[in-house]
């Protein structure tokens, strides 16, 4: 199952935080001036959210995120032809309203790192130059996801409902629609934390460099 997407984009580009640094020092962007976010900014409101029902699959996959406005803010201003001012945030989750950010320039030579679930849905495929799927088992993910948001959720109870009928459900839409682990350049196994894997898919992105 999957625990994160990550699209890496040069000039500029887009994993849980930890996973972040390590990899962007690693081999992605060493000497690169780094903006790292999360298409967490980009919610839509809890009305459309939770238009077919709370523990609905199909509302988390298709209506829990602004998808044309993290291509809009985020990623085509740092696209080849963008003008480099960008915004990560286009809207208050716990409050449940917009925002209206001021944009921020990018260095020219910048990368973006942005990570979340479903990034390579069609509606992005267009966003980034390299795509990391990072992987752990169902249960793992389950544990680990329960344990995070339990309290913002409503409690381990809640949790545990919304991961068995929303979440995971949604990643099998996901999965089924997308193929992400076939399709993503980096295969990043992620069930132990101290004992991380990585694939390079040999027909990928960094296939020459691997």
């Amino acid at each position: 199952m999957q625990d994160v997407d990550t699209k890496t984009k040069r000039q500029n580009k887009r994993w849980p935080e930890a996973l972040k640094r390590e990899i962007v020092a690693a081999k992605l962007a060493p000497g690169y001036p780094v903006i790292r976010t999360s298409i967490d900014g980009f919610h839509c409101p809890k009305s459309q959210r939770y238009a077919r029902g709370r523990y609905s699959a199909e509302g988390y996959y298709y209506d829990a995120r602004d998808l044309p406005a993290v291509m809009q803010l985020l990623l085509v201003p740092l696209g080849p032809n963008g003008d480099r001012l960008y915004r990560t945030q286009s809207f208050d989750l716990e409050n449940d309203e917009p925002v209206e950010q001021e944009p921020q320039l990018a260095p020219a030579n910048g990368i973006l790192v942005v990570d979340g679930s479903f990034l390579q849905r069609p509606e992005l495929s267009d966003g980034g130059d390299i795509t990391i799927f990072v992987k752990a088992s169902e249960r793992t993910s389950e544990l680990r996801g329960v344990s995070r948001d339990a309290d913002r959720l409503g409690g381990e109870d809640v949790a545990r409902q919304l991961y068995a009928e929303r979440y995971r459900p949604a990643f099998d839409l996901y999965e089924r629609f997308c193929a992400p682990e076939k399709s993503a350049d980096v295969l990043l196994v992620n069930e132990y934390f101290q004992r991380p894997e990585v694939h390079i898919r040999y027909d990928g992105r960094l296939a020459e460099s691997a």
